[in-house]
């Protein structure tokens, strides 16, 4: 080659070199500029810094029974934090075992890891590098977009968002938010739903197989569900442990050992109809979802009961709620089943075909079909074709095959109950059992809103006013038809008139609730319109719409459990109503009070005649009372004053009992009033109700971590001997020596 060919060569070798460094340079400030220009929002929208530092996801609200135990959860995602400390050394090393083995090591990107990857992906195998960091930001803050170059842009973002992470925030912080935005299925979000959905427990106590499995199941949470697919979490499982083994995160004879073991899943499911309380937790739902609405942040944004990780403590006593909902069960199963027999061979609804008529009409079924627009006899026989379906029992579900007609049938015979709870001196609400079961039948029968016919568990209200107007609990009345002649001579008559004739105290009157008693007294001290009544039935709490006529003297109003329960606490509250309350105080996710709850309380009677309605209704519970049954059923021997109640044909049946600390009270009944029992001995309040009242009873009275007892007392007023209650000192109707001022006399 000669000097010039040299020269020649040698100069494009230098241009070649020079044109490299070009390219090399260019590329090292695109990247410069790139990497600058990443903020500006070049390849998408980045989080703020505020976000950055306040990181934000949908937190699940909480709520908290009175003696501290979760209750259930609010949630579009269901999510709760756990600080790191809340978090297992388990789970810790089970992940960084196996998704980020240089978590300690790297700022956010993990260079010997990304540099494996690619070589890998070169050669065939795919192969992740993600670290911790960068998935956290991923979970955090951006979306899942499809496209290569949306893929791309985004792995960028994951880059730079994670390095910002790391500039913010301490590994171990890192570690509790990446545990805490993580899925795992079965709607759990984050570990803290996530070891309580899948194995009963909390973060801080999941062992090592637990922790495998649960981290396991972050590469496909539906593939490796230990409750979907057992086998495939098994196989996943292992592979957490051998990669623990390998790191010597554990010995290895450790993970030889669980290797062998199955996975124990201990499922507890997030289903609203699940847990203690379904019903009286919609209700609240309802209640506090409306309090979001009318209550701001200091963004200035509403409160959102799914998102914002509240925490609603509630007046509910977790005991009490759970022998509530044990003796609904043991007595509605055991009545269930006396109807049925009661029934064999008919159909309640025999003489009231509209039963069925009123039920199809109402089904959701029905309307749906009838919104889209097909013609009856087309929805008839739609109704009439079987199907396969899941059906309500007292032994179980049932998986049968019927008509949707047949189930609107079958479904017809059942008897449904409202019970509820609450201590009388600050209005709580204790226990509330809104049905028999929340999964198949929805309807709350406590809810102030679900109204049925009182019966005579209205009569306190007349007697309390006539007491309250200085009728003494011994004067006699005769045991006679009362008639309003004003009203259509509406007449008050007995159940039963083989005891007409003689007389009987007011004491007498109440404790066997003998309608002519009642009647009368509503005559003198109602007055006929029963107008002196309702104004104290509506200051002890009753909202319901009254109707001023004779008859509501013995019961024939509508009105709720909810509000028949807050009244009849006057009457232990010493003539103060409280109103029925059941949130105690909201905080938000850091613990911060938002606002504090108390009811409200308002003098509806004197000290003095709640004292004696409450001596006069505890002759309910004793020998020839309608309560009685309490006494040598329950071997009750406590202070127990009472009110049963049947309404007309036995479609209703009442109890409330109150003792110093609690009232309680049931009623009972079908979802139409046409279907009940047809005899007496059946269909009265001391059979369909008083025995849950019983049950729950018995159940908190052996408690002593409630502190409720037998030898508690009804408080005594100021003046207890201003009413008189002892009878037995007027033995004839001839007038007794007493002085001309004893205005407690029969004879006033």
């Amino acid at each position: 080659m000669s000097n010039k060919e040299v020269k020649k060569s040698k100069k494009g070798y230098i241009k070649y070199i020079l044109l490299l460094w070009m390219l090399f340079l260019v590329g090292i400030a695109s990247i410069v500029i790139f990497i600058n220009q990443i903020p500006n929002g070049i390849v998408g929208e980045l989080p703020s810094f505020e976000e950055l530092e306040n990181p934000t996801n949908a937190l699940a609200s909480e709520v908290y029974t009175a003696d501290g135990i979760l209750l259930g959860k609010y949630f579009i995602e269901n999510r709760s934090n756990a600080t790191y400390e809340d978090i297992s050394p388990n789970l810790i090393n089970a992940l960084i075992a196996t998704e980020d083995i240089r978590f300690e090591d790297h700022s956010g990107i993990d260079l010997q890891g990304l540099s494996a990857a690619i070589v890998s992906t070169l050669r065939g195998n795919k192969r992740g590098a993600s670290t911790v960091t960068q998935q956290l930001a991923k979970n955090l803050f951006h979306r899942r977009d499809a496209g290569i170059i949306a893929v791309l842009k985004q792995k960028v973002l994951e880059w730079y968002i994670a390095v910002e992470l790391e500039k913010r925030y301490t590994k171990q912080e890192i570690i509790a938010m990446y545990f805490n935005t993580v899925p795992f299925g079965q709607n759990a979000f984050g570990i803290k739903s996530a070891t309580k959905t899948f194995f009963s427990t909390t973060p801080d106590s999941v062992n090592i197989q637990e922790a495998a499995t649960l981290v396991g199941m972050l590469k496909a949470t539906t593939y490796f569900n230990p409750i979907r697919n057992p086998e495939n979490a098994l196989k996943r499982r292992n592979v957490v442990l051998k990669q623990m083994k390998k790191y010597k995160k554990i010995p290895s004879e450790v993970a030889d050992s669980i290797i062998q073991l199955p996975i124990e899943v201990k499922y507890n499911s997030s289903d609203h109809n699940d847990g203690i309380a379904p019903y009286f937790r919609k209700i609240l739902r309802l209640e506090l979802s409306k309090w979001a609405r009318n209550n701001v942040k200091v963004d200035g944004t509403n409160y959102n009961i799914y998102k914002d990780g509240l925490k609603f403590y509630t007046t509910i006593d977790s005991r009490m709620q759970r022998y509530a909902e044990e003796a609904v069960k043991k007595h509605m199963e055991t009545l269930q089943d006396t109807f049925y027999y009661h029934w064999k061979g008919r159909v309640p609804w025999a003489e009231v075909p509209e039963v069925i008529t009123r039920a199809y009409k109402r089904s959701h079924r029905y309307i749906s079909l009838k919104r889209a627009g097909l013609p009856e006899d087309s929805i008839k026989a739609i109704f009439d074709i079987p199907v396969k379906m899941t059906v309500f029992s007292w032994k179980g579900e049932i998986d049968t095959t019927m008509s949707p007609m047949d189930s609107i049938k079958y479904y017809r015979y059942f008897l449904h109950t409202g019970f509820m709870a609450m201590d009388p001196t600050n209005g709580h609400i204790k226990a509330w059992v809104g049905g028999i079961n929340h999964k198949y039948f929805k309807y709350d029968h406590v809810n102030i809103t679900a109204k049925r016919q009182v019966g005579s568990t209205f009569k306190p209200f007349v007697y309390a006013v006539a007491i309250d107007n200085g009728l003494s609990p011994c004067r006699e009345f005769p045991n006679v038809p009362e008639t309003f002649e004003k009203y259509d001579n509406w007449t008050a008559e007995n159940a039963g008139h083989d005891d007409y004739g003689n007389m009987l105290t007011v004491q007498q009157g109440l404790a066997g609730s003998v309608n002519t008693i009642t009647a009368k007294i509503m005559k003198e001290f109602g007055p006929e319109n029963g107008q002196n009544v309702i104004t104290l039935a509506k200051a002890m709490g009753i909202k319901s719409e009254i109707p001023p006529v004779p008859s509501i003297c013995l019961g024939v109003t509508d009105i709720s459990v909810y509000e028949m329960i807050g009244a009849y606490s006057t009457f232990a509250n010493k003539g103060f109503a409280s109103t029925p309350m059941y949130i105690t105080k909201i905080e938000d996710k850091n613990g911060n009070l938002i606002q504090n709850f108390a009811s409200e309380k308002k003098e509806a009677l004197r000290e003095e005649t709640s004292y004696a309605m409450l001596q006069m209704m505890q002759k309910v519970t004793a020998r020839g009372g309608t309560g009685y049954r309490l006494r040598f059923w329950y071997n009750f021997t406590g202070q127990i004053a009472a009110k049963t109640a049947t309404t007309q044909n036995h479609s209703d049946g009442w109890f409330i009992g109150v003792i110093p600390k609690l009232v309680a009270g049931a009623w009972v009944g079908a979802d139409d009033r046409a279907v009940h029992f047809r005899s007496i001995n059946l269909g009265q309040g001391a059979f369909l109700s008083l025995p849950i009242w019983g049950e729950f009873m018995t159940k908190v009275y052996a408690d002593s971590t409630i502190g409720i007892t037998q030898d508690d007392e009804f408080e005594l007023p100021e003046d207890p001997n201003a009413i008189e209650l002892n009878c037995d000192k007027y033995k004839s109707h001839t007038r007794p020596e007493e002085t001309p001022e004893d205005l407690n006399s029969p004879w006033d």
